[in-house]
């Protein structure tokens, strides 16, 4: 597929969110650079029409092509479908709860205009409603007091703990920043990057944790520098609907950042090995902690899926395919 030289293929996969599909067609309408396209991978059920139906009505009224697909698995496997439909020279992953400011893609491709020959291969917005201090949280006080991190530098990954730091630890700004990581709420990529063949890895099934920093980290790992644009920003809006149990998330909290450590840091000293350990139990502890103090059976679900991810953690290995 012969890609646009100048157009922006924006990715969503969703599940059960057409308000949210609504919202997301009106943000991308308004933008003053248009994108070329709009992918939307439903992951509902056959029987579920409800977005679909949203897409049918409004897509003839759009100034930008839609193209509606439903395909499962979750959200790193619904990217990949979209990485294989998109006709952009950028693929953009724009989550449906997110809304951009009008300029969003004008200002991050002006952004790649002035760095074109330095080999970057991704820059991911700036999320304004998300930042917080890190003064103020009980949990990252806690943190630097243990010392549990080798930096704090947001949008870093700590090679000392195999952990990456939060991004929304950051500060508004105006400028450019390198990073190591980012999400894939808010992301334009270059579409030679996956052009090499780089794509979502299918260890990350169903709902969506860490997937995004994996690939940025395997993008790193193959030369390409990835950059934070303060000024193309956007608000995550924090959907309810279509997630799963905490039980899950807090599993995964151990399964998949494991994965992320031994896929992307294959050698590992046995310091690297303790501080990644020693995390996981500082926040087994501080989510017991919480269940005793707010007596929800939600809490205590989130307790039993740590400690479950924590032993399922112990058989992840580098380059698997499947989580345990």
């Amino acid at each position: 597929m012969t890609p646009n030289t100048n157009g922006v293929s924006v990715v969503t996969p969703t599940l059960d969110r057409p308000d949210e599909v609504r919202s997301l067609l009106t943000s991308l309408a308004r933008q003053r650079v248009l994108p070329l396209e709009l992918i939307i991978i439903d992951g509902a059920p056959p029987n579920n029409t409800k977005t679909q139906d949203i897409v049918t009505q409004f897509a003839a009224g759009l100034p930008f092509s839609c193209r509606y697909v439903r395909h499962g698995g979750g959200t790193a496997v619904q990217r990949n479908v979209g990485i294989e439909m998109a006709r952009g020279a950028f693929i953009a992953f724009v989550d449906d709860d997110i809304s951009l400011e009008s300029d969003f893609f004008g200002v991050i491709l002006r952004a790649y205009a002035e760095v074109r020959a330095d080999g970057v291969g991704g820059i991911v917005g700036y999320i304004s409603n998300q930042y917080f201090d890190a003064a103020t949280s009980a949990r990252w006080r806690w943190y630097r007091r243990l010392r549990v991190f080798g930096t704090f530098e947001p949008g870093r990954f700590d090679l000392a703990s195999g952990y990456p730091i939060n991004r929304y630890l950051q500060k508004p700004h105006d400028g450019v920043r390198e990073i190591d990581f980012m999400g894939a709420n808010c992301a334009v990529w270059r579409r030679e990057v996956f052009d090499q063949g780089l794509r979502f890895s299918p260890f990350f099934v169903d709902y969506g944790v860490m997937e995004d920093a994996h690939l940025a980290l395997t993008a790193r790992g193959r030369g390409w520098r990835l950059l934070e644009c303060g000024a193309a920003r956007c608000q995550h809006h924090h959907s309810s609907r279509g997630r799963t149990s905490k039980r899950r998330v807090a599993r995964k909290t151990a399964v998949n950042y494991r994965f992320l450590f031994v896929d992307i840091v294959p050698q590992r000293s046995w310091r690297q090995e303790s501080r990644w350990w020693r995390l996981q139990f500082i926040d087994l502890v501080r989510q017991f902690a919480y269940a005793v103090r707010h007596t929800s059976l939600d809490e205590w679900s989130a307790v039993i899926g740590k400690a479950e991810g924590m032993i399922a953690a112990t058989r992840v290995r580098a380059g698997m395919i499947t989580p345990p």
